[in-house]
C-alpha cells in the first residue's frame, strides 16, 4: 500500500522476503478498509530509519503497529520500546526450526514492554490484521462491524456444508 497520508496501522517487516507472508496481512486490512502503511526496516541494520518511521507514522495517525520478523525477531520489541501504541508481532517461518526461533524471541519480552505475539507465518499475519482491526473497533464501530460481518460469513461457510460425507 506504500505511504498513506493518515494510516491507522503501521506494518513493518525486517526483510523484503517477509512480504510473501505479510501480503496476507495487507489483504486482510484492505478487506476491512483499514488505512495502513507498510515498510521494510531492520531493527539491526536500519535502527535510525526505523525510529524515524515509527515517530512519523504515529504522528500521522497510526494507532496500532504490526511488526514481522524472523530469526532473532527483535523488530517487534524494538518497535514496542519506541511507542505507547499496541504492537502485534508476527513471527516469520524459517528454514532453521520452522519459525519456532522467531516465536520464542518475540514472546520473551521483558516485563514492561509488551508485544502481542500471533501465530507463525500466514495465520499470524492474517490474525494480526484482524486483531488490529478489533483494537480500532473499540472506538470506531465500522471496524468492529467489519470483523463481525467476516465472522458471520465464516460461520455461514461452515454451516453450508455441515456433513462433508454427504
Amino acid at each position: 500500500m506504500g505511504t498513506v497520508t493518515e494510516p491507522l496501522v503501521g506494518v513493518v517487516m525486517g526483510s523484503a522476503s517477509d512480504w510473501d507472508t505479510m501480503e496476507h496481512c495487507a489483504e486482510q486490512l484492505r478487506a476491512f478498509s483499514v488505512p495502513f502503511e507498510t515498510r521494510v526496516l531492520s531493527a539491526h541494520r536500519t535502527p535510525s530509519e526505523l525510529s524515524s518511521w515509527i515517530g512519523d507514522v504515529e504522528a500521522r495517525g497510526a494507532r496500532v503497529f504490526i511488526a514481522a520478523a524472523g530469526m532473532a525477531a527483535a523488530l517487534p520489541g524494538v518497535v514496542a520500546a519506541q511507542t505507547m501504541r499496541p504492537v502485534l508481532g508476527v513471527p516469520m517461518e524459517s528454514k532453521l526450526v520452522g519459525g519456532l526461533d522467531s516465536l520464542l524471541s518475540m514472546v520473551q519480552m521483558p516485563g514492561g514492554i509488551p508485544v502481542g505475539v500471533l501465530a507463525v507465518g500466514k495465520a499470524g499475519a492474517v490474525n494480526a490484521a484482524i486483531l488490529a482491526t478489533q483494537i480500532l473497533g473499540i472506538t470506531e464501530p465500522a471496524f468492529a462491524s467489519s470483523v463481525s460481518q467476516q465472522r458471520a460469513e465464516q460461520a455461514q461457510k461452515i454451516l453450508a456444508n455441515p456433513d462433508p460425507s454427504a
